[in-house]
């Protein structure tokens, strides 16, 4: 018996339907929020190089190419949300065939769309950025970079897929690994192609972008090198290339489920674009405040989205394995694990912001002070709100999508937005700040009640039976055992 909790289990991979709920559930949501880590200071660097080396018109260029990257991610994110939860189930229940046939569904679904979206970005991001409001100065640096960036949407979309589909088998290992190849590569090929180095043109933020093209594409190739040379489940050989056609009895649920989780991350968007609209009446210096406290709240939420991304997968294989007495529990040690580290995440920055927000605001006395004021009032929401993500992954991985997208919609709008829209003109700024504790009270409680008393534990396992029929039918029954060796 090794680590992962049976015998001869692959490296990095966790049965997670056995052995201590809250120490598997730990180790597989550490290697998540390391990913998340890595991707936001990987952003970050990017941003001071081209900052450094192009100046400020480059920088607001890359801001509004990446709110349109944004925007597309948050499209299909939930398509690969709704494959991680199938993948799980299947995953759960010893289904190797069935974990490959949603893998190869979901992977033939993304070819599809993400070329879709590569060639219609390319020909529509003028009228993108001219929708957007780019700025004249820097609508063409923008033009260049987004160009580029929508060049690479196969190849990001599609490695972010298989992040997914292995995470879902329990593996939140491997897609660490090849997260940190590519932000390295990302981080030190930037100066030098922005800026020519020895062999290197000098490009420009075209340079910029092709960096993160190059990165991606080297990080999935060498992913996809590895998870053939360990064989590991989502691997497709033989006669299962045949699971990339689509199957309409897979792709039912990964659309149904997939475009209402999709949708929280558009909800979720466009609230934060209303509340950046009411924040910039506050003047100057009160946006400067909130963009940099703004900025450790971006650290902040990290731990309770990989706990509820690690909640999710675990309770999906569960349910896929039968073991309901366990989804409670894994539930339970969720919400904990989230207030242990959202609440002492929280009370660290509390302790120390003063120092970090002088990173961002510099010896602006009123912008800093602002600022400790406004992460001291919102930054404890977000314990809250890790207890709503935790409770709907837990919902979610039974397939319960719809409920926890209009809760989300009712906490941030007319609760969040409608409070500091009505008390700011009593109120000042502060009404926008308690507004996010307000509303992350009102999802924290209506969650609460739909976990308790809404029929989520009714639903069907994702994958429809007669897809788990017809992959029975067409396999050797040897085939059907999850491989461990």
């Amino acid at each position: 018996m090794n680590a992962t909790g049976r015998p001869g289990a692959r490296p990095g991979q966790r049965d997670l339907t056995s052995g201590p709920i809250g120490r598997s559930l730990l180790l597989f949501a550490l290697p998540t929020l390391g990913s998340s880590i890595l991707q936001s200071i990987n952003g970050s660097i990017n941003a001071v190089w081209i900052g450094q080396f192009l100046g400020e018109r480059a920088l607001a260029a890359t801001t509004n190419a990446n709110l349109v990257l944004f925007l597309l991610v948050s499209a299909v994110f939930g398509f690969g949300m709704a494959a991680t939860i199938m993948i799980g189930q299947a995953a759960g229940r010893g289904d190797i065939e069935g974990v490959r046939r949603v893998f190869g569904t979901t992977l033939g679904l993304f070819a599809v769309l993400s070329t879709l979206v590569a060639v219609a970005g390319w020909l529509a991001a003028p009228a993108i950025l001219t929708t957007l409001g780019t700025p004249a100065e820097a609508y063409p640096l923008a033009l260049a970079y987004l160009r580029v960036i929508f060049v690479s949407m196969p190849t990001g979309f599609l490695s972010v897929l298989v992040s997914m589909a292995l995470r879902g088998t329990g593996d939140a290992i491997t897609p660490l690994k090849f997260l940190a190849l590519g932000a390295v590569l990302d981080a030190g090929l930037n100066p030098l192609l922005i800026v020519g180095v020895g062999p290197f043109p000098e490009l420009g933020i075209t340079g910029s972008a092709l960096a993160t093209v190059i990165a991606n594409t080297l990080s999935f190739v060498a992913m996809l090198v590895f998870v053939y040379r360990r064989d590991l489940v989502v691997r497709l050989r033989g006669a299962e290339w045949r699971y990339l056609r689509p199957d309409p009895a897979l792709l039912k649920p990964l659309v149904t489920k997939g475009i209402p989780m999709g949708l929280q991350m558009l909800v979720a968007t466009g609230s934060a674009l209303a509340m950046i609209g009411l924040v910039n009446r506050q003047g100057t210096t009160i946006t400067a405040a909130y963009g940099a406290a703004s900025q450790l709240w971006t650290y902040i939420q990290m731990p309770a989205m990989a706990v509820g991304g690690a909640v999710s997968a675990m309770v999906a294989q569960n349910i896929g394995a039968g073991r309901w007495d366990r989804v409670e529990r894994v539930n339970r040690s969720g919400v904990i694990l989230n207030l242990i580290l959202t609440g002492g995440l929280v009370a660290a920055v509390a302790a120390a912001d003063r120092h970090v927000l002088w990173l961002f605001l510099g010896s602006d006395g009123d912008a800093v002070g602002a600022a400790t004021r406004i992460n001291l009032i919102g930054s404890a929401s977000f314990i809250l709100f890790g207890v709503s993500i935790v409770l709907s992954a837990t919902m979610r991985a039974n397939g319960a999508v719809v409920a926890p997208l209009v809760i989300l919609a009712v906490a941030l709008f007319p609760v969040r937005l409608g409070l500091a829209y009505a008390l700011t003109p009593a109120w000042g700024a502060d009404a926008i700040w308690w507004s996010f504790p307000a509303g992350s009270l009102a999802s924290m409680v209506m969650t609460i009640g739909y976990y308790r008393h809404g029929n989520w534990k009714k639903g069907r396992p994702l994958a429809p039976p007669e897809a788990e029929e017809q992959a029975m039918a067409c396999e050797e029954p040897t085939a059907k055992k999850m491989p461990v060796g």
